[in-house]
């Protein structure tokens, strides 16, 4: 069963110009880096928030603190829907306490993986404020959840799915609209 891909919505250019933009706009609305720091869900959410991080460094001339989040225990699908669940590291070796966090993710869906994303950070301590950035924003919400940074927004269907493909996994940048593949 493979899926059928509808439209390439952003190509390696598109990818490059997007996290240019959002760590324009992360620092604009930061009034700079100062207590900044920024914080990616793994998998795909980490390596664009490790780009943002790069980004935001040469843009500022400072090294922003980067983290990466694992939620899979903290999803309320974790019984039901993941039968063999991949559990990977967590690692922020930073202080959140009175940091403005930078959650970063690939997909903005439900709202459901930014929910337990912060459930698992208020383990790690009481930011002062956390901004939601996400590279693409398909819609379709079940929780009150919304992005403070949208690379783009794509109106999608039910029966629709966003792939993120990303170097550091897939060896290149791209994102593409699928259907979801049919059990016929």
């Amino acid at each position: 069963m493979k899926e059928k891909i509808k439209a390439e919505i952003l190509s390696e250019q598109d990818f490059q110009r997007i996290i240019t933009r959002l760590a324009h706009e992360i620092l604009e609305k930061n009034r700079g880096s100062d207590n900044l720091v920024i914080i990616g869900i793994r998998t795909r959410g980490a390596y664009l928030a490790s780009r943002l991080s790069k980004k935001i460094e040469e843009i500022e001339g400072k090294e922003i603190p980067t983290g990466f989040l694992d939620i899979t225990l903290y999803r309320d699908d974790f019984r039901t829907r993941l039968k063999q669940p991949s559990v990977e590291v967590t690692n922020i070796p930073f202080q959140i306490d009175e940091q403005n966090i930078i959650l970063v993710d690939d997909v903005l869906y439900t709202g459901r993986t930014i929910r337990s994303a912060l459930d698992a950070l208020m383990d790690f301590g009481r930011p002062a404020r956390i901004h939601l950035a996400v590279l693409v924003d398909r819609g379709h919400r079940e929780l009150p959840i919304r992005p403070d940074f949208v690379g783009k927004n794509i109106p999608t269907s039910i029966g629709e799915e966003v792939q993120v493909l990303m170097k550091e996994i897939d060896q290149r940048d791209k994102v593409l609209l699928v259907e979801e593949p049919t059990n016929n």
